[in-house]
């Protein structure tokens, strides 16, 4: 007699985030595996980054209405005001979901009396030590604040997931500094302090992700009168048009879904490979700040901190996306709603 499959219990999740086109995607496939059982919402922590505070607030409690869990908490990003770079609304849109936020249902939720990033991170963390998987989708701001406050809170987390760096590609805000980093590099170097396990995702992996415009012209074809399909193509199209604008996809009419590379790590591991390393950032120089350096020397490292992505199946990962933003629009169907 066959032995019965295991059924693992579903992944808890917070995510840290800072919509962010490429975070909408992010949240929208955590959505749909939510749906399918195999994670759990503990929360989502917003973070000032690609947007302002205010607004990527008010995006992840839409994105969050737009797939049905509006009784996810969401919480506001830590006061921090020191970043030397401008923000990504440029590529991003104005209200970091490429000008399309109107659209989307409108949440009740309020920014100002919201939790402190922070405090959720502190609370979910002690309150089931070694089961809550974290995502860092944007700067590292609250989990450094979350870590300032509560010393060793991070070691608390069973993963810590991020979205960060570039190492032998060339960064996207400097020639050698990734978004995320360059925004607050003090943060990131408190995050790699904080435990020797550490899980990147950079862009050396994530450039190669690139979502085009027929893949998700599917999606909305499949659901033409719906409208989270009509807004996952909308929301491709808009930021395809900046890629290219920026010359990000090499002619290609696609977008990066930098941040999504963080869920395929989670729930299609078989999908990336990794390599274990010694990784550090500067915060000092001129030219390199938000810079990270990962150790390839030969010589005896007794300190490795983190497991960097080198390699992914683009294709694969992506396919799967699209599969699975089709099975959220489908449940989003059968629950008879509009969107």
């Amino acid at each position: 007699m066959a032995s019965p499959i295991f059924a693992p219990s579903p992944r808890k999740i917070l995510v840290d985030t800072d919509p962010g086109g490429d975070d909408t995607f992010a949240l929208l496939w955590l959505q749909s595996l939510v749906n399918q059982g195999f994670a759990e919402w503990v929360g989502v922590t917003t973070v000032r980054g690609n947007v302002s505070a205010e607004l990527t607030f008010r995006s992840a409690c839409q994105v969050l209405a737009l797939g049905g869990f509006e009784s996810v908490e969401v919480g506001r990003s830590v006061v921090w005001n020191c970043a030397k770079i401008a923000d990504a609304s440029e590529i991003h849109g104005a209200d970091g979901m490429g000008n399309l936020s109107h659209l989307l249902p409108q949440s009740p939720r309020q920014f100002a009396t919201a939790r402190d990033a922070d405090e959720m991170i502190i609370e979910a963390l002690e309150s089931a030590p070694g089961e809550v998987t974290v995502i860092g989708l944007g700067p590292l701001t609250n989990l450094a604040a979350a870590e300032q406050k509560r010393p060793g809170i991070l070691r608390l987390a069973k993963e810590l997931v991020l979205m960060a760096g570039a190492f032998e590609v060339p960064g996207n805000v400097t020639p050698l500094a990734e978004f995320n980093v360059a925004f607050n590099p003090e943060a990131a170097a408190a995050v790699l302090e904080s435990r020797e396990d550490l899980v990147m995702l950079p862009l050396d992996v994530t450039r190669k992700l690139i979502l085009t415009v027929e893949m998700t012209e599917a999606i909305a074809q499949s659901y033409p009168n719906h409208l989270l399909g009509q807004f996952i193509h909308q929301l491709s199209q808009f930021m395809s048009e900046s890629c290219l604008r920026h010359r990000e996809t090499a002619g290609v009419q696609g977008f990066l879904v930098h941040d999504a590379v963080t869920v395929a790590y989670l729930f299609y591991p078989e999908t990336l490979l990794f390599r274990r390393g010694l990784v550090r950032v500067e915060t000092a120089g001129n030219y390199t700040r938000g810079q990270m350096i990962l150790d390839r020397r030969h010589g005896t490292k007794s300190l490795p901190n983190a497991f960097v992505a080198v390699e992914v199946e683009a294709m694969n990962l992506l396919a799967i996306l699209v599969d699975d933003l089709k099975r959220l629009c489908s449940q989003r169907v059968k629950e008879g709603v509009r969107v």
